[in-house]
C-alpha cells in the first residue's frame, strides 16, 4: 500500500548507466495476492501467482535474457545455471508459492528441443511440460505459517523485539488513536461481526480488519452492508494501518524493534559478498518475506528521508532491489573498489510500464554508493552472526542455548574466529571496510545467521491464525 500508491516517481532522482555492468543482485520480495489472514490457512490466488509470475518476468527481461537491459554479467539466459542463483522462503503457503511463481517468469520454459537429454546410448529423452525449469527455493524453517499469523513479531522469535513491539501499545499515540477511531471501527461491524468480535473491532487490530475488507474488496462480490465500504472508508483503514505496523515495525529509540531488517541487512551483504569473493561466480539472490521486514528495513536506512510514503506498508508483490555494480568491465572481475551499489524499490506488481526506481540510502543524497561505504553503513545495525542476534534479543533458549554457554565460558577471549559460525573467514573485500568501523566478527558470523535464523524476521511475518483464537497478543488479537 504505501499511502497507496507510492508517487515516488517524481521524487525519486534520475540516473544515468553510463558503461554499467551489473555483477550481482539481491532481491528482497511480497508475495502476491492472497487470501485474508482471518480465514486461514491463507493461500496465494491466482492474482497473486499473476503478480509475482509478472514481476518475475520484469526481473528477467531487466537482468537475465539475451537483451536483458542491465544483465547481470555472465549469467546464462536460457537453461538456468543453478550454481549462479540463490531463493529462499519461510515454509509458508503463500511466500513458498510466490518463491515458485516467480522463479517460473524468471527462467519460464524452454521448450523440448532445447531442454532436452541425450543419453550415452544416444536416447533423446525430451524435457517433461514444455522444458519447464526445476529451481529450488531453500526453506526458512522459522517461518513456517508465517502468513496466518496475526502478530508482527508472531515468527521473529526474538524476545526484546517482540517486548518493543508491545510496547507501542502502551503509548499516548496509542491510546489516542484507540480512543479517536471507536466510533470508525464500530461503524464497521455489519460488515465484519462475522469474524470479529465486538471487543476485537478496534485499531488495536488495524491490520486484519483491514486486511479482511481489502481482500473483500477484491475477491467478495456479496460483502454485508457493502454500501459502508467506500474509498474513503478503504483508505482510512488502510492509513490507520499504516500506522499501527509502522509502530510495531520501527522505533527510532529502540532499534531491536526492527529486527528483521537488521537480519536482512546481514543478508543482503553477505550475497553479495560472496559474489565478490567468488570472482561473479555467485550472480543473483531472491529472498521471499513478510511485509514487516521492508518497513523495518525502511526505517534502519533512513529512506522515509526521502519519501514519507516509505511509512506505508508496501503492497503484495512490492519489492526491494540491491544492485552490484561496475562502471566498466566484469572481465576480469572487478576490485571492491571499483564496485557500486545502488538501491531500489518498487511498490506492487513490477513490470515493463511499472518500474523500480532508484533511491538514495542512510541520508545520503548519491543514487549508489562505493561497496566499502555500503557495507560499513550497513554494519550500522546488521546482526551478523547468531552470537549478535542472540545478545541483542536476549534469547537463551533453542539456537542461543550454545551461544549463550560458548560467550559465558569465552567472555575473556578477544576473538570468535574458532566458533563454528565463523569457519571461512572473511574476505578481503569486507574485512577493508569493517576494519575502522566493527569488529572483525560482525561479518564472520553471517552465514550462520542466514542459515540458522534467516527467516527470524521480526517484521510482518504476519497475522491471524485466526480471529476468535485466544487472548492477547501471542495471537496477535485482543478480547
Amino acid at each position: 500500500m504505501l499511502a497507496h500508491q507510492l508517487l515516488l516517481l517524481g521524487l525519486a532522482l534520475p540516473f544515468v548507466r553510463s558503461a554499467e555492468t551489473v555483477v550481482g543482485v539481491y532481491i528482497f520480495s511480497r508475495h502476491g495476492d492472497r487470501t485474508a489472514k482471518s480465514t486461514p490457512p491463507t493461500n496465494l490466488t491466482d492474482l497473486g501467482y499473476q503478480e509475482i509470475f509478472t514481476s518475475g518476468t520484469y526481473f528477467r527481461d531487466r537482468y537475465i535474457d539475451a537483451d536483458a537491459s542491465l544483465k547481470i554479467a555472465g549469467i546464462n539466459s536460457d537453461l538456468v545455471k543453478l550454481s549462479q542463483i540463490t531463493c529462499s522462503a519461510p515454509l509458508d503457503n503463500v511466500l513458498m508459492n510466490s518463491a515458485q511463481g516467480f522463479l517460473q517468469g524468471l527462467y519460464p520454459p524452454v521448450g523440448g528441443t532445447l531442454g532436452s537429454q541425450v543419453l550415452r546410448n544416444g536416447t533423446v529423452v525430451p524435457a517433461t511440460l514444455d522444458g519447464y525449469q526445476l529451481i529450488p527455493v531453500q526453506t526458512v524453517t522459522s517461518g513456517t505459517g508465517s502468513e496466518d499469523s496475526a502478530w508482527l513479531q508472531g515468527s521473529s522469535n526474538c524476545e526484546k523485539a517482540t517486548i518493543s513491539s508491545n510496547e507501542y501499545l502502551t503509548t499516548p499515540d496509542y491510546m489516542n488513536l484507540l480512543n479517536s477511531t471507536a466510533d470508525f471501527y464500530t461503524s464497521l461491524t455489519p460488515m465484519i461481526n462475522g469474524t470479529f468480535s465486538p471487543s476485537q473491532i478496534s485499531y488495536e487490530n488495524a491490520y486484519i480488519i483491514f486486511d479482511l475488507l481489502n481482500v473483500a474488496s477484491i475477491h467478495n462480490a456479496s460483502i454485508n452492508s457493502s454500501n459502508l465500504l467506500t474509498n474513503e472508508t478503504l483508505f482510512q483503514l488502510r492509513t490507520l494501518a499504516d500506522h499501527h505496523e509502522w509502530s510495531l515495525a520501527y522505533n527510532t529509540t529502540d532499534p531491536i524493534r526492527a529486527v528483521s531488517g537488521s537480519t536482512l541487512a546481514a543478508q543482503v551483504v553477505q550475497a553479495l559478498n560472496t559474489t565478490i569473493t567468488s570472482g561473479g561466480k555467485s550472480k543473483l539472490n531472491i529472498q521471499f518475506g513478510a511485509y514487516g521486514s521492508f518497513g523495518s528495513y525502511f526505517g534502519l536506512a533512513n529512506l522515509t528521508e526521502q519519501n514519507p510514503d516509505f511509512y506505508g506498508v508496501p503492497d503484495y508483490a512490492s519489492s526491494m532491489t540491491w544492485e552490484l555494480f561496475t562502471n566498466g568491465t566484469a572481465d576480469p572481475f572487478p576490485s571492491p573498489d571499483d564496485l557500486n551499489v545502488r538501491f531500489l524499490f518498487h511498490n506492487g506488481t513490477t513490470s515493463n510500464i511499472s518500474e523500480p526506481i532508484a533511491y538514495p540510502l542512510f541520508g545520503q543524497q548519491a543514487l549508489s554508493l562505493p561497496w566499502s561505504t555500503f557495507v560499513s553503513s550497513m554494519n550500522d545495525f546488521a546482526l551478523g552472526s547468531q552470537e549478535q542476534w542472540c545478545a541483542a534479543c536476549g534469547n537463551t533458549t533453542g539456537v542461543c542455548t550454545s551461544t549463550t554457554t560458548s560467550v559465558n565460558s569465552t567472555s575473556s577471549s578477544p576473538s570468535a574466529s574458532s566458533s563454528p559460525s565463523s569457519t571461512g573467514g572473511i574476505s578481503k573485500a569486507v574485512a577493508g571496510v569493517i576494519s575502522a568501523f566493527v569488529t572483525l566478527a560482525v561479518l564472520l558470523g553471517i552465514e550462520a545467521l542466514v542459515l540458522l535464523i534467516g527467516g527470524l524476521r521480526l517484521v510482518s511475518k504476519k497475522r491471524l491464525s485466526g480471529a476468535g483464537a485466544g487472548n492477547g497478543v501471542a495471537n496477535g488479537m485482543k478480547e
